[in-house]
């Protein structure tokens, strides 16, 4: 199954707001509605990538959350990197 233009659209949408990308966002809003998508449909869109956003955000806050984790984190630092201290 191939995806439409439209549907691709609003899951950038969704992922922009998830990613906590403001420019992200405002791109691929522009090109959703240039698709024929409509605001509602964009605003469900952005009500998905919150809650993703909200959810990854809890979990973390979780996992900080406990000081013995600290000691973990620094004792077995990941092998996979995020690239955000290169």
């Amino acid at each position: 199954m191939k995806l439409d233009r439209r549907i691709l659209r609003l899951i950038a949408v969704g992922a922009s707001i998830a990613a906590n990308c403001q420019s992200c966002l405002q791109t691929n809003a522009t090109e959703a509605l240039k698709e024929g998508v409509n605001e509602q449909e964009i605003a469900e869109a952005i009500e998905v990538g919150k809650k993703v956003r909200q959810g990854a955000a809890s979990k973390m806050d979780k996992f900080i959350s406990n000081k013995q984790q600290i000691t973990l984190l620094t004792a077995t630092p990941s092998t996979e990197g995020c690239e955000c201290s290169s």
